[in-house]
């Protein structure tokens, strides 16, 4: 059995980051900022401290920062993760203090890592390998009246397919990775002219979504392994179930063909009671 803490049973996750570390720009972190408010309803970040679980390039954790977070934490289990969001912070906010290290959430606890205002997490808990366990140990390291955001991929009839496309992307060479995602873009895009969506424009404006960047997105949905997913009405269950109320959701339509190029993530907001 692989070892879930290890970078190597892994998607390189990293190395995208750090090729989107270098594309950050204001209006992308202006982006970030409004994203991340947006999903915290239950309160502000003034005087918060905040834990980003996988931080990926950094984004997210520099958002809470100029949102007023008195403390950031981040961690992420790939080290070139770690090394993105180092230069992120670096970069855009020279002068904070903010802890970075490269640890797994299934080896944090409350008691080496104490507990946060904020727990963050976007897309992140479904590719550790055992989504349930470490969604059940990050609700752990909320505080008191304290909240938990997730993003976690929707259920849909066409996981299982993904869950091997997914694995064999990740175990293949980076060519044919590229094919691959070639490919793909490809057949996406004739998907969404049929439909009328201005492609071009979707691509240049990517940006409107968390900040993001159109084609380290793709890689990363291509690659991401290991692969699991939830239902939203799953997800409710298992969070009251650890003692939290629903704060906000941002859930994906259903539709007849969902899943097929992807399902994307279901948002979520959550109190602890």
């Amino acid at each position: 059995m692989n070892d879930l803490t290890a970078q190597k049973s892994h998607f390189a996750f990293g190395k995208n980051w750090l090729d989107y570390a270098d594309k950050i720009d204001e209006p992308r972190i202006v982006q970030a900022m409004i994203d991340l408010q947006r999903l915290n309803k239950a309160a502000r970040f003034d005087g918060k401290s905040f834990l980003d679980i996988g931080c990926g390039s950094g984004i997210h954790a520099l958002a809470a920062l100029r949102l007023g977070a008195a403390s950031v934490t981040c961690v992420d289990i790939d080290p070139d993760s770690v090394e993105a969001t180092t230069r992120t912070l670096k970069r855009f906010a020279p002068d904070s203090t903010v802890a970075v290290r490269v640890q797994s959430v299934f080896e944090m606890s409350p008691e080496n890592c104490g507990q946060f205002d904020v727990v963050y997490s976007w897309g992140v808990l479904h590719h550790t390998g055992a989504m349930e366990r470490a969604i059940t140990n990050a609700a752990t390291l909320v505080a008191p009246n304290g909240v938990l955001i997730l993003a976690l991929y929707r259920k849909t009839p066409f996981c299982g397919m993904w869950r091997h496309i997914k694995k064999w992307y990740t175990n293949t060479t980076p060519s044919r990775q590229q094919k691959f995602m070639n490919g793909y873009i490809s057949l996406t895009h004739r998907l969404m002219l049929l439909r009328g969506v201005d492609v071009e424009a979707k691509i240049a404006n990517y940006g409107q979504s968390r900040g993001m960047n159109y084609y380290n997105d793709v890689h990363d949905w291509l690659g991401g392994y290991p692969y699991e997913s939830i239902t939203p009405q799953d997800c409710f269950a298992l969070m009251q179930k650890l003692g939290f109320d629903r704060e906000y959701g941002n859930l994906k339509p259903v539709s007849k063909t969902m899943g097929i190029f992807g399902s994307g993530c279901d948002e979520y907001s959550f109190k602890k009671s």
